[in-house]
C-alpha cells in the first residue's frame, strides 16, 4: 500500500490500508513512518509496591503497534525469521554511534514493500519487504535506515516545520488576501518537500556507516534500492502505467531512486571497495525459506484473471486482459493502460433493502436509475445498472452473498458492444466454490532450489507458481539481471504453491 509516511515512496497509493495510516496515527513524516514526538518527559515518582495493579490498560505505545499491525494485515509470525532479523538487530544496537533504545522487530502480513520504525523500539519490515531482499546486509541496511529516522528526530523536525509553515499562511490570508495565503501554502509545501528529500537521503547516509561498523557489506543499501526501482517499473508495466521515476513530481517526498542509489554508493565508496563485509545471504535465503507470498488467505488469491476467496466462499474471473491486485479493502484491476478498470468490495445493507432500492439510492453519482436490473449469478441473486461520470462509463453490479453485499463496478472510456459483453461475461463468473475448491485454495510461498549445471534463469523460471511474467519476477527476486547467468549450486528464491 506509498504512501507519504512511508520509506518505499514507489508504492505510493497502492494499498488503501497504507493511505489509513497517515490518517489514522497522524504521521506527517515523509518518507518512512518514523514517529519521534520529541522532547524530554518529566521524571514520574516511583509507584508504591503495594499499590493496586491495574490490567487491560494499553499503553500509548503499545496501543500505536496494534493500530500498525490491524491496518497492515496483522503480524506475520515466522519463528526462524523473527530469530534471524533481531540477530541483525542486535549488531546493528552494538554499532551505533549513539544508541539509545533497544529494538525489537514486528513481520507484518502483508506483501507490500514497506518498513518503519517507532521511538518506542519498534520496527516494522512487511513479509513483501523479506521477499524482495536477497542478502542480510539489504536488510540490515533497511532496518539501519529506520532507526536512522528516529535517531536524528526527523518526525519532531518535519512536524515543527509544519506548524511553522500553516502559521505563516493562515497569517498571509489574514493579513494579505486569500490568494496570497494559497501562494504561501504552495511554497510550504515545496519546501516540505525538499526537507522530506533531505531527511531520506540523511538517513540513507547514516544507514550505510552504520551496517559498515557492524560489518555488513555498505554496498548492500544501494542493491536493495535497485531492487526497490526494478520493482516498482515492473509493476508499473503489469499495470500499463509509468512509474514514479517516470513521472518526476517537484512535490515527491522522496528522493528519484536514481538519485538514493548514486548516493549511497558514493558513501559505501568512502568506506572501501566493493567486496568488503559480509552480505549474508545463506543466513538470509535459510531465514525466508518457506515464508507466504503475495495475497494472505484470509483476504483471498489472485491467480492470474481469477480471483478466489475460500474463506468467504466464491469465486470471480475478471475479463480477457486485466490485472488484479488484492487488498483487504477490495480487489481492484486495470487493463487497456488505464483505459479499464473495475473493483470488488463489500458494503453493510440492511437486509430489508433490495439490491435493486440499493443501487438506485444515489451512493454512485450518474447512476441512471431507470437501468436498473434484476440479475441472477449462477443461482446467486443480484442487480446491476449503468452510469456515467465524465468521459468514463460503468456498468455496476451488486449482489448479497453471506451477511454483505459485493458490488462489481467496471469503468471505461469507450463502452462498445464488445467490451460490454465482455463484462457481462465476467459479472456472471461469479459463483459459489465447493468446500473441495476451497481446500485445495493455499497461499504462495517462497522455496529454495540450487541450480543444476543445465539451469537457466528461464528454466528455474518455469517452476514459479506465477502467471504474470514469471521470468523477470523470478529475476527481480534474486536481485539478477537479464543478462546474468545462472550459477550452478547456488541456491535461487522461487514461488510455490
Amino acid at each position: 500500500m506509498s504512501v507519504e509516511g512511508i520509506w518505499f515512496s514507489p508504492e505510493r497509493a497502492t494499498r488503501p490500508a497504507a493511505r489509513l495510516l497517515v490518517g489514522a496515527l497522524g504521521l506527517a513524516l515523509a518518507g518512512c513512518a518514523a514517529l519521534d514526538p520529541g522532547g524530554s518527559k518529566p521524571e514520574l515518582p516511583a509507584v508504591p509496591t503495594a499499590a493496586p495493579r491495574t490490567t487491560g490498560i494499553d499503553t500509548p505505545a503499545s496501543a500505536e503497534h496494534k493500530r500498525l499491525v490491524a491496518l497492515f494485515g496483522g503480524e506475520y509470525k515466522s519463528a526462524a525469521a523473527e530469530l534471524y532479523l533481531n540477530g541483525i538487530l542486535a549488531r546493528l544496537a552494538q554499532s551505533e554511534e549513539r544508541p539509545t533504545t533497544a529494538y525489537r522487530v514486528t513481520i507484518l502480513n502483508t506483501p507490500t514493500i514497506n518498513a518503519f520504525a517507532l521511538p518506542s523500539g519498534n520496527l516494522y519490515l512487511t513479509r513483501g519487504l523479506l521477499a524482495l531482499a536477497n542478502d542480510s546486509a539489504e536488510l540490515a541496511a533497511v532496518m539501519s535506515h529506520e532507526i536512522a529516522h528516529v535517531s536524528a528526530r526527523h518526525a519532531n523536525q518535519r512536524a515543527e516545520l509544519e506548524k511553522n509553515a500553516a502559521v505563516i499562511s493562515r497569517a498571509a490570508t489574514l493579513v494579505q488576501s486569500r490568494q496570497k495565503g494559497e501562494e504561501v501554502q504552495a511554497n510550504g509545501r515545496m519546501s516540505l518537500a525538499s526537507f522530506s528529500r533531505q531527511q531520506e537521503l540523511e538517513a540513507d547516509q547514516i544507514g550505510v556507516k552504520t551496517v559498515a561498523r557492524a560489518g555488513y557489506d555498505p554496498y548492500g543499501a544501494s542493491r536493495f534500492l535497485g531492487s526497490l526501482g526494478r520493482s516498482t517499473s515492473l509493476r508499473a508495466s503489469m499495470f500499463g502505467q509509468k512509474s514514479g521515476d517516470e513521472q518526476p513530481d517537484i512535490l515527491a517526498t522522496h528522493p528519484s531512486t536514481p538519485e538514493r542509489i548514486n548516493r549511497a554508493i558514493a558513501a559505501a565508496r568512502q568506506i572501501g571497495a566493493p567486496g568488503i563485509g559480509s552480505a549474508g545471504r545463506d543466513e538470509y535465503l535459510n531465514a525466508v525459506d518457506g515464508i507466504n507470498f503475495g495475497d494472505d488467505p484470509s483476504e483471498g488469491f489472485v491467480r492470474g484473471r481469477r480471483f478466489i476467496h475460500p474463506k468467504l466462499g466464491f469465486a470471480f474471473e475478471a475479463p480477457e486482459g486485466f490485472v488484479l491486485d488484492n487488498s483487504a479493502q477490495a480487489l481492484l484491476g486495470i487493463a487497456a493502460g488505464g483505459n479499464e478498470a473495475l473493483r470488488l468490495d463489500s458494503v453493510s445493507v440492511p437486509a430489508s433493502t433490495s439490491l435493486e432500492a440499493y443501487l438506485a439510492s444515489g451512493w454512485m453519482d450518474g447512476l441512471d436509475p431507470a437501468s436498473v436490473r434484476s440479475e441472477n449469478f449462477n443461482g446467486i441473486s443480484a442487480a446491476s445498472a449503468d452510469a456515467k461520470g465524465g468521459e468514463w462509463y460503468f456498468r455496476v453490479a451488486a449482489t448479497r452473498f453471506g451477511t454483505e453485499v459485493y458490488r462489481i463496478i467496471f469503468t471505461t472510456r469507450s463502452l462498445t458492444p464488445a467490451t460490454s459483453a465482455r463484462f457481462k461475461q465476467s459479472l456472471e463468473s461469479f459463483r459459489r466454490i465447493t468446500p473441495e475448491e476451497a481446500q485445495r485454495a493455499r497461499a504462495l510461498r517462497i522455496s529454495l532450489v540450487r541450480a543444476s549445471a543445465d539451469d537457466t534463469a528461464a528454466s528455474l523460471a518455469s517452476r514459479m507458481a506465477v502467471s504474470d511474467r514469471p521470468l523477470e519476477q523470478f529475476q527481480l527476486l534474486n536481485g539478477l539481471n537479464a543478462s546474468q547467468p545462472i550459477k550452478a549450486g547456488d541456491r535461487y528464491k522461487i514461488v510455490v504453491e
